[in-house]
């Protein structure tokens, strides 16, 4: 619950640290821990447990939010989701899309970040502030919207990908109800990713960019 308002206090640059740094450790042990031992059925139950209570909160919680960096925030919970999917499963090819969805993450994550530590330089703060964007700065608003769209799972990006990958390893180890679970997630995460890149080229009323101060 801290990490939205950690992200909109923080520098850009600490919060893509704390975005990709972290999850890249937690993932990395575990899957060691995974390889190496083995937690039975009930452990299993509970990690399912938290992959859907952490895809199911990212994405309705991410809907509501009009800042730039909350939405960027609820969606790295929904990730970790959807990453935890993968060692959930406790098998090869569980960890194996893990290895996959968190590699794509991180580029995923990368990319916004830079674009919105650019955007920061014209005191973009609200996601209405991203209206003006495809005329003052085409190329950002082109880049910023095929990052969305690939953190929301629209096929062909890298975004689709990765969550092919964990769906698949979900339905190949047994776990039928989590998978449809993520399907509709990403759904409603698609539009709640999508909000930016519509924003960002169709504006509004309200969108208009701010000059820096002098």
């Amino acid at each position: 619950m801290w990490a939205p308002d950690i992200y909109e206090g923080s520098p850009t640059p600490v919060t893509a640290f704390l975005s990709i740094a972290p999850k890249i450790s937690i993932f990395a042990n575990i899957s060691r821990v995974s390889i190496y031992g083995s937690y039975g059925a009930t452990l299993q139950q509970i990690f399912f447990f938290c992959s859907i209570a952490s895809m199911i909160l990212g994405a309705l919680a991410a809907m509501a939010q009009t800042k730039v960096k909350r939405p960027l925030a609820h969606s790295s919970i929904g990730h970790v989701g959807y990453i935890r999917t993968g060692f959930s499963c406790g098998t090869i090819e569980g960890i194996q899309s893990l290895l996959i969805g968190l590699f794509i993450y991180a580029l995923m994550t990368i990319d916004a970040f830079a674009i919105v530590l650019a955007l920061r330089q014209t005191r973009v703060k609200y996601i209405a502030d991203l209206g003006a964007l495809a005329k003052t700065n085409p190329i950002s608003a082109i880049t910023f919207s095929i990052t969305m769209f690939s953190y929301a799972g629209i096929p062909p990006l890298a975004g689709f990908c990765s969550k092919f990958y964990l769906f698949f390893a979900a339905l190949g180890c047994g776990a039928y109800f989590l998978a449809p679970v993520g399907i509709v997630t990403s759904v409603i995460g698609r539009w709640a990713a999508g909000r930016l890149p519509r924003v960002s080229k169709f504006g509004g009323p309200k969108a208009v960019l701010r000059a820096p101060d002098t």
